[in-house]
């Protein structure tokens, strides 16, 4: 038992060598290549490289030297998108933050939850909570609507989470929700995804009009009204339209509020 534990921690240990190698290389290896740097034999390489090559992460070009497979590339290139939206909405979330005192984030479509990639902290203590990384649904956070009514993310099917009590359950009303935030260009939620806490969002578009991430602000309701969260929301919508048609924001553009997916 222990000979095999060992076995597979060599081999694990193998093959995140030879894939570094291919990460990190200018020039593209072949098999016999990797084989000899290493001081493996031939067929245990080629059965290494199989493996990593079925999974995704390697590919062979048409000499059959090995390359950085779709599952590398296509994860370089989302890492790289984030960096350049946060650099670009980097200002408006300082600004939404400093005028209202609250919590601001931006955040994109994620895999069953939303991904909150950059926040603002609240001036406050009360409220300063770091959301980057924490599963959110989408069907009881102000940012999750925003992406939701603008399809941006397909509506989840099945059941809804009840997180409170004031959490949407049902996709009649979760419907009827999204069409209220395509009409007024920004989504409120109050209690809905945790006691107390009650937020603001609209959306980022690309210039094409496809919505591509959402901003909000947040807080505890004991600050934020009903009436604050309209104001902020509006104020949200005005931020995010200077912010992506100036001279430093080109590609982004954001449409009338009142505008459909």
């Amino acid at each position: 038992m222990a000979q095999a534990a060992l076995s597979g921690t060599q081999a694990v240990d193998r093959a995140t060598a030879l894939l570094t190698r291919i990460i990190t290389t200018t020039t593209p290896p072949h098999l016999q290549t990797l084989a000899r740097e290493f001081d493996i034999p031939k067929s245990t390489a080629s059965r290494i490289m199989s493996a990593l090559e079925r999974q995704g992460f390697v590919k062979r070009d048409r000499n059959g030297a090995f390359l950085p497979g779709e599952v590398l590339t296509q994860f370089a290139r989302e890492q790289n998108q984030d960096s350049v939206l946060v650099t670009r909405m980097r200002p408006i979330l300082e600004d939404l933050a400093h005028q209202t005192g609250e919590t601001a984030n931006l955040a994109i479509t994620g895999n069953g939850y939303l991904k909150i990639i950059d926040q603002v902290d609240s001036l406050f203590m009360l409220g300063t909570t770091n959301w980057i990384g924490r599963d959110i649904p989408y069907h009881c956070s102000a940012l999750g609507k925003v992406l939701l009514a603008y399809g941006a993310i397909p509506i989840p099917s099945g059941s809804l989470q009840k997180l409170t009590s004031k959490s949407i359950i049902t996709r009649s009303r979760l419907l009827t929700e999204l069409e209220s935030v395509r009409k007024i260009g920004y989504a409120i939620i109050t209690d809905e995804l945790e006691e107390g806490l009650a937020a603001v969002s609209a959306p980022v578009r690309e210039s094409d009009g496809r919505v591509l991430a959402a901003i909000s602000i947040s807080g505890p309701t004991t600050r934020l009204s009903n009436k604050e969260l309209n104001r902020i929301g509006m104020l949200i919508v005005e931020k995010i339209h200077e912010g992506t048609t100036s001279s430093h924001n080109p590609q982004l553009v954001k449409h009338g509020k009142a505008a459909t997916s």
